[in-house]
Formats: structure tokens, sequence, C-alpha cells
């Protein structure tokens, strides 16, 4: 494991270790609306992917604490055969979070580099909940996955997508400047621009821009000022319902990892064709792609 790649083994311990961070009713709920949008489209919809899926086993590529698997599989686990894998020691507290939904006989963890392992058996479903992205070359990881799935099973996985010029080179230099602190000073220095993105979503102002600003990347239209800030200079994230620490961690989730690619549309696409898949669902948004295929 290179360098960058241990820096990210060790964010990703200390971020899935501050629970009181992450797991409030309310990033819960917020978080599984977001991810049930992304990949299923409705409630109907997920019900139907599981009901198809039922019995199936199921890989999740980079499981941090199981967040995503309990908000997103949730009572679903019951009927599936669950594999959590990832790098950081985070591993071992998922299965105390599943084992309401799910029976320990469904249930296995390894902590392993989802780019470099290399299990006994394939799966029928991938997902990877941006995590593909924090790894040393996130190609050859996806093409990894690829090699731990069964012909016609299902990949889903979020990576982020290429930002605004100014947003990259922000998001970047911040990185860089946090790179030789240690975790703990590396959440207080992210917490002054914290409290800046609360306070610009707490003005709730708009601002209109008449002309698209094509050196920065700004098309024209009506802008929140927050979240013009986030999504063209720097991230700041906001959420009113949010507490200070909560938007902290959104933040250093983005922040600090050494490892933080980020893709156009045309280079995922790019992946999923020279590893033989067919795209059943992809959205782009600002801030990331979500994809769903089928390998043939």
């Amino acid at each position: 494991m290179d360098k960058k790649q241990e820096q990210t083994q060790s964010t990703f311990a200390y971020k899935w270790s501050k629970t009181t961070t992450y797991e409030s009713n309310e990033i819960e709920k917020n978080s599984y609306e977001w991810e049930l949008d992304r990949y299923f489209g409705s409630e109907k919809e997920r019900t139907k992917f599981f009901l198809e899926n039922k019995g199936k086993s199921f890989l999740d590529a980079g499981c941090g604490s199981g967040f995503s698997a309990k908000i997103l599989f949730n009572n679903e686990l019951q009927n599936i055969k669950y594999t959590g894998v990832d790098i950081s020691n985070a591993v071992w507290s998922v299965e105390d979070k599943l084992i309401p939904f799910s029976k320990k006989e469904n249930l296995q963890f390894y902590q392993e580099n989802i780019e470099t392992m290399n299990l006994k058996e394939e799966f029928d479903v991938i997902f990877s909940e941006g995590v593909i992205h924090h790894t040393s070359n996130p190609f050859d990881t996806f093409k990894n996955l690829t090699k731990h799935l069964k012909t016609g099973g299902k990949m889903l996985f979020y990576v982020y997508s290429k930002k605004a010029p100014l947003r990259e080179f922000t998001d970047d230099y911040i990185r860089n400047y946090i790179q030789d602190l240690s975790n703990d000073q590396s959440w207080e220095a992210l917490l002054p621009l914290s409290e800046l993105g609360n306070t610009l979503g707490n003005l709730n102002i708009s601002i209109d821009i008449k002309e698209n600003i094509d050196v920065l990347g700004i098309p024209k239209g009506t802008y929140n000022l927050q979240r013009l800030f986030y999504y063209y200079f720097a991230k700041a994230f906001y959420k009113e319902e949010y507490k200070i620490d909560e938007i902290n961690h959104i933040n250093f989730d983005w922040y600090r990892p050494s490892n933080c690619y980020r893709y156009e549309s045309k280079e995922i696409y790019q992946w999923l064709d020279e590893c033989n898949y067919k795209v059943e669902r992809f959205i782009k948004e600002d801030s990331g792609i979500t994809v769903v295929a089928t390998k043939l």
C-alpha cells in the first residue's frame, strides 16, 4: 500500500469513528432519500430490485462503518447474503449495525483493499457508494471489482464528478494544505470553512447571473449564494437542519483523503465499455456520477 492510500485509510478510520457526526435521524433520512433517488428513482423500483435479487450475494465494496448498507438495504438484508469489505478497521463495527436487519450467518466481513483484494467468490451484486475514487488507481479498482462480479450481475457505484475550474483548484489546494496535519488538526482546520458555509447558507440570498461566465465555468441562472460558492469556488457544505460538527464531517470527508479522483461522464462510459457492461442507469449530477450496470 502506497503512502497516499495509507493516509486515506487512516482518514476513513478516523471519520467513521466519529459516530455522533453522522448517525442522526436527520442525516440518515436525507442520505436515504439521496441514495434512493440516485440508484433506484423510487421506492417501487427499490422494492423491485431487491425482489429480483432475493437470496443473492451482495458485496459492499468499501462499506466503511456500514452506513449506506444500513440506510439503503435496511430490512432487505434479511433476504440477501451480505459481504462487507473495507480498507479501514471500521469494517469490524458493521455487524453490530446490521444484525437488527439480518441473520448473523448471512453476514461476512473482510478488512481488505478493494483495489487489490482477491476474494474466492463471485457476487451477484456489487455496491460501492463513493469509494472507488478514493483508491490509488480507480480504474484498476473497477476492473478488480468486475472480476468479483458474476456474468449477468449488477454493479452499482458512485464516483465524484469534475467541478468548475476554481472549485477544482481550491479543492486540491485545501487538500494539500492539510496533508501534513493530523486527523484531529485537519478536523479543526476545516471548522472555520464549515462555519463560513453555515453563514452563507443562513443568509438565504439568491443572486441572478445574467450571462454565462465561461472563464469560471458558471452558467447563467439564479443561484442561492451558498450553492454558488459551494459548486463553483470551494466546498463549504450547508444544510439548515445539521449541526456544525455534522457539516464539518462532510467537509472533512471531501478534503482530508489524499486519494480523491474526479471524473467526466465520458471517462466512466469508457470504463463500462472496456469492461463489457450494459448501462441500466447513469445519473450525472454536479457532485458525482451514479451508475447501475449489468456485466455482459
